[in-house]
């Protein structure tokens, strides 16, 4: 009877820790194939600096380094 509880714990950890894995590993899928538009308030109140002048119009430096600015 006790190994059935061990064995059962040990599975439950286990499919708890594959499910929290495959999220984070989703979350970061998610976040990086989605190219976004921001303002230059919003990229400013990221801590950047919008680069409108330049060339695609990106926000240098902060949260929102990268993006392009509108």
């Amino acid at each position: 009877m006790r190994i059935r509880r061990i064995f059962a714990a040990v599975i439950a950890t286990a499919a708890l820790a594959g499910l929290g894995l495959t999220g984070a590993a989703t979350a970061t899928a998610a976040t990086q194939s989605v190219p976004s538009v921001v303002t230059p308030s919003e990229c400013k109140q990221g801590g950047g600096t919008p680069a409108i002048n330049e060339d695609g119009n990106y926000c240098k430096g902060g949260t929102r380094d990268g993006e392009q600015v509108d």
